[in-house]
């Protein structure tokens, strides 16, 4: 069983102080006292993660349709502002569950979507695509400002921001010059020293491993049709050395330690690390990226379901999207802004990317690069 964070964005009012002690015989005698109310306190504090402060008062939790709960797999650095911008507005509790999206959606199905949840919010879109049977169709408030080419075609999903996959490279240990394209990651040299998080854990790992497929394969769209990409697996695995990472966080990291020399990962993770001073430099490949959008679904039987058609309108709204944009390096879904960021999202090249394609063949794709993996970890030679 998959154990995942579970967090409330809640105000909790202060305890009342204690009446004033007149003598330091009565303060001495009340310090036992004082400690053990002022233990209690906290402890009831503690356990109060069903209430919070609204209007100076602690009145007990909220009701039913004041509710929405929704699992995410983005870091909290991001859904939390997000969460308290859209409770403000709305006086709406949410409750935050978090983790992988993979394996959250993976604890979906393992029970059937008989969870306690009412959106899934995060993860690129073929993985969402991929679970679809979980979720309900649900068109948004300013959909018709959404640029066409991230929307979903049977509404099973709202995207929330566009994720181009760049590679990173250790700007002490190497020059620009050596990394400029997917094709340079298989040159010798780099074996070995690749950074990517496992993709199935990581919906950002799967669109890169994706990603790298593609520009392997060349021109030829996906056909999923088994020996070509098998090939293609098996050779990436190999220039891994069958080693992968459990969280996309630490591909950064690793990077940046100089653990590996390179890494796949998204732009926005690769800008806050810039952004942080590392020793990171950026790449978007010479042959094309994908660009592939996350997404929040409902999920079915969703016990308060007008709260998430509402967070799924505020998701797209040019004041989230203008959040997105200018506090988390992120890219707006929206037409009105595409032509923001250097590069613009305008000028950024993109691969041939059929999201449709990839979430059908997605299982099989997941099943044969934990073979490859495991089989250069038990020994295969080049």
């Amino acid at each position: 069983m998959v154990s995942f964070r579970k967090e409330k964005v809640n105000k909790m009012s202060q305890a009342s102080p204690m009446p004033l002690v007149k003598n330091k015989e009565e303060k001495r005698k009340r310090i036992p006292l004082l400690f053990f109310v002022c233990l209690s306190t906290f402890c009831l504090l503690l356990s109060s993660c069903e209430r919070r402060a609204r209007g100076g008062e602690l009145p007990d939790a909220p009701k039913e349709e004041q509710r929405l709960i929704l699992y995410t797999s983005h870091k909290e650095e991001l859904w939390k502002p997000i969460v308290k911008e859209f409770e403000e507005r709305t006086g709406i509790w949410v409750e935050v569950v978090s983790g992988g999206t993979n394996l959250l959606l993976e604890d979906i199905a393992e029970k059937k979507g008989e969870v306690d949840a009412d959106l899934f919010f995060g993860g690129g879109v073929e993985s969402l695509n991929a679970f679809s049977d979980y979720f309900i169709p649900y068109e948004a408030q300013g959909m018709e400002k959404v640029d066409s080419q991230f929307r979903s075609m049977d509404g099973v999903w709202t995207p929330f921001s566009a994720l181009p996959v760049v590679l990173i490279y250790n700007d002490k240990l190497l020059v620009p010059e050596e990394l400029a394209s997917w094709e340079d990651l298989l040159n010798p040299k780099f074996k070995g020293k690749i950074a990517l998080a496992n993709p199935s854990h990581s919906a950002s790992a799967f669109t890169g491993l994706l990603s790298f497929m593609e520009a392997a394969r060349g021109k030829s769209p996906f056909t999923g049709d088994g020996a070509e990409e098998s090939e293609i697996l098996h050779q990436i695995a190999k220039q891994l050395e069958g080693k992968e990472y459990e969280d996309s966080g630490e591909v950064p990291e690793a990077v940046a330690d100089g653990s590996k020399l390179v890494g796949i990962t998204l732009e926005e993770t690769a800008l806050k690390y810039i952004a942080k001073g590392k020793n990171i430099g950026i790449v978007y490949p010479k042959e094309g990226t994908s660009v592939v959008p996350d997404a929040g679904a409902i999920l079915k039987g969703a016990k308060h379901l007008e709260n998430a058609q509402k967070f799924l309108d505020f998701s797209i709204s040019e004041e989230c999207q203008e959040i997105l944009h200018k506090r988390f390096h992120r890219r707006s879904v929206l037409k009105s802004m595409a032509g923001e960021g250097q590069p613009s999202l305008l000028d950024i090249k993109q691969l041939h990317y059929d999201i449709s394609k990839v979430s059908e063949e997605r299982s099989g794709i997941l099943t044969d690069w934990s073979f490859y993996m495991g089989l250069i970890e038990e020994g295969e030679e080049s």
